[in-house]
């Protein structure tokens, strides 16, 4: 991947995205953002994409014309919700923006990534399954899944495809009153992740020295999972 690489990050404006587009740009990559809300970043490396992701019309249009080296899919929603008392769009939100719009990013750049490209989905530790969240576990053990079986497609590509999946990370997600009802748990060493601890593997997932790593969710939970 000769010159300098160049990186898609959805999500881009807060939280994980935010941090990712940060620790790239000061590795001396190139990044495009894509979210709703401008992105905080004055660098002369950087473009942003003023998108909602649920425009898949738009997402198309915007994309057609871009041949990165990595794609990054940061952007999240959570809504929580028991048995019983489903909101079903929530779910058919959740879906769109984390499942469907992996698969048509993915299946739109990924015949333009060079020899020893890069995808990484942003998912969860949730995904194993956590009471009143469901819906939300359910898109993020999807991404688990795409990103195996995508991984296998591509390998013959030296492209890798992963997942990092962090336990409650400190974003602004993790303050959403609508939560409230179920509140995250504080991980056994004290805190919650922080999203520049994410970001950094997220670098390293993309870097030539994770040339190996493929098919993998790798889970972040500050011992979270221990218990």
């Amino acid at each position: 991947m000769g010159g300098r690489p160049h990186a898609l990050v959805t999500g881009a404006s807060s939280g994980i995205g935010a941090a990712i587009v940060e620790r790239l740009l000061r590795e001396g990559w190139r990044v495009t953002g894509i979210s709703r809300r401008p992105a905080p970043f004055d660098h002369p490396a950087y473009d942003h994409l003023s998108i909602d992701l649920g425009n898949t019309t738009a997402l198309a249009s915007a994309v057609a014309g871009i041949a990165p080296t990595a794609l990054v899919h940061a952007a999240g929603l959570l809504k929580v919700g028991q048995l019983g008392a489903l909101d079903h769009e929530d779910g058919a939100a959740m879906w769109r923006l984390h499942v469907d719009v992996a698969g048509r990013l993915a299946d739109a750049l990924a015949p333009r990534l060079p020899e020893g490209g890069r995808i990484v989905f942003i998912g969860s530790r949730t995904a194993s399954g956590a009471a009143g969240r469901g819906q939300y576990a359910a898109t993020k053990a999807a991404l688990v899944a795409l990103a195996r079986s995508w991984a296998i497609e591509l390998a013959p590509r030296g492209i890798t495809v992963n997942v990092v999946a962090p336990a409650a990370t400190e974003t602004p997600m993790l303050k959403d009153p609508t939560r409230s009802g179920v509140a995250p748990k504080l991980p056994p060493i004290g805190r919650f992740i922080r999203p520049d601890e994410v970001a950094a593997t997220v670098a390293f997932l993309l870097s030539g020295e994770a040339a190996a790593i493929t098919g993998q969710q790798l889970v972040i939970c500050g011992g979270s999972s221990l218990s």
